[in-house]
């Protein structure tokens, strides 16, 4: 016990001086802060993303879900997802480097000319990210708690992993979450490869022995069901965080820091290899410290910067970008004490909460993907509408936990099993396109 708890505090202490000691002889400017002066290699590139594979999601929710729900679990290790950053990231890059961009708020506001559709996206990414930065945090409670054999409480866990996210977080932004980042990967692929093969051997005699062990005990448990997480909702989700995963707004925003596009096709190649050792976590549920940290922090910069810049800013056109950028820093201890307040009264599964963020983030994909096309097919009242109506529908949901089985009884199971995210993005699409017609329409007649 007393040796897992120095090893947790060693490596607490040493992250927190690389995240610090990150910022040494760099103006701290807010574009240096938030996206690392855009001059991140394939290295940290990779290793910035790869910190939003393996998050406490990924160990806790993946192996939870694993153990609980079985074959539904696998939706975890699809790769569209990097196949469309191939072609996506890098015209994003293009994009906020051409016009200086430092969030996505930013993008969308530049693209669309409105600073009101600017930060409309700014509030419902800072909604979507508390939720995603509550997993980080419940998840950091409970892996030093058993790693320590519960000899640290979660809840002091919790408030030392924040307080350690703020203090290199406020001093040094995105380079201390990519520093970090390093010792994390290095941990947990360790870790991961470790476990993942040692402990279906030495338990069931190998990886195929553990599966017929698994199909012999509870038949069908492998598989998906014929209603609830059938194939419909299987497929549902799998696009919708396919296409949402570079739609949350730190990860976006990490595209960013880029030093071109073709660090970031790299990435999409190389990222699928990493993430293939998730295989491996439904396996076993392990986990480490820096699994909090590391994404836990870029949240809480992406979420300042939103607040800072595209909140803020709009309320009070004369701040400076100085003040912005001071704004944003003080801005991180007041965000985290919110998610602290949420993590420590509110409820609810890790990856239902994962997933309602998601939801949330993918309403954003039709305005980007459209706005990055020759010709946008959407109008800016379009793409409002659209991420109004998708929102809300997701919103609701989640505030009522209604199901489309309860609602309409007499549809197919097929129907009735989509997954709520990806439904409400569908009804977004035909929302936007439907407006985008009209107020096109009025436009060309007003003209």
């Amino acid at each position: 016990m007393i040796i897992s708890v120095g090893i947790i505090a060693i490596f607490l202490v040493i992250a927190l001086f690389l995240g610090i000691a990150a910022s040494r002889g760099k103006d701290m400017s807010l574009e240096q802060w938030s996206v690392g002066g855009r001059g991140f290699g394939s290295i940290f590139i990779f290793l910035l993303m790869a910190g939003e594979i393996y998050t406490t999601n990924a160990f806790l929710g993946v192996s939870g879900w694993m153990y609980g729900k079985g074959g539904v679990a696998f939706y975890n290790i699809a790769m569209l997802n990097y196949v469309i950053a191939y072609w996506l990231t890098p015209k994003i890059w293009a994009y906020g480097k051409k016009h200086n961009l430092l969030s996505q708020s930013d993008f969308f506001e530049q693209a669309y000319n409105s600073r009101i559709l600017g930060t409309l996206v700014a509030i419902v990414g800072l909604v979507a990210l508390i939720p995603y930065l509550i997993i980080q945090l419940k998840g950091l409670g409970i892996i030093v708690s058993e790693a320590s054999y519960g000899a640290i409480d979660p809840k002091i866990t919790i408030w030392i992993g924040t307080i350690a996210m703020i203090a290199y977080v406020m001093v040094s932004g995105i380079h201390g979450s990519a520093w970090t980042a390093v010792i994390k990967d290095f941990l947990i692929l360790g870790v991961v490869i470790f476990l993942g093969i040692y402990l279906p051997i030495h338990y069931y005699g190998g990886i195929q022995p553990m599966w017929e062990a698994i199909e012999a005990v509870k038949p069908g448990f492998l598989t998906l069901p014929d209603s609830g997480f059938s194939a419909s909702w299987y497929i549902s989700t799998i696009m919708l965080t396919s296409l949402g995963f570079y739609m949350w707004p730190h990860t976006f925003v990490a595209t960013f820091s880029a030093k071109s596009g073709n660090a970031l096709r790299n990435n999409a190649i190389m990222l699928p290899i990493y993430a293939l050792f998730l295989l491996f976590i439904l396996f076993v549920g392990a986990a480490g410290l820096l699994t909090a940290i590391v994404p836990g922090s870029l949240i809480l910069m992406s979420a300042a910067t939103l607040l800072a810049k595209n909140v803020v800013k709009p309320i009070r056109p004369q701040t400076t970008d100085q003040q912005i950028g001071i704004i944003a820093r003080y801005s991180v201890p007041v965000i985290a004490l919110v998610a602290l307040y949420f993590t420590f009264s509110g409820g609810g599964a890790i990856t239902l909460l994962f997933l309602m963020g998601y939801g949330l983030v993918t309403q954003f994909v039709p305005g980007v993907v459209c706005s990055l096309l020759k010709k946008n097919p959407l109008t800016l009242q379009g793409v409002f509408a659209g991420i109004i109506v998708g929102v809300t529908i997701v919103g609701w949901q989640a505030a009522t936990g209604a199901h489309l089985s309860k609602l309409f009884p007499s549809w197919p199971s097929y129907i009735q099993d989509i997954n709520i995210g990806f439904l409400a993005l569908s009804v977004n699409i035909l929302v936007s396109i439907t407006v985008s017609a009209f107020t096109r329409k009025v436009t060309v007649q007003n003209v």
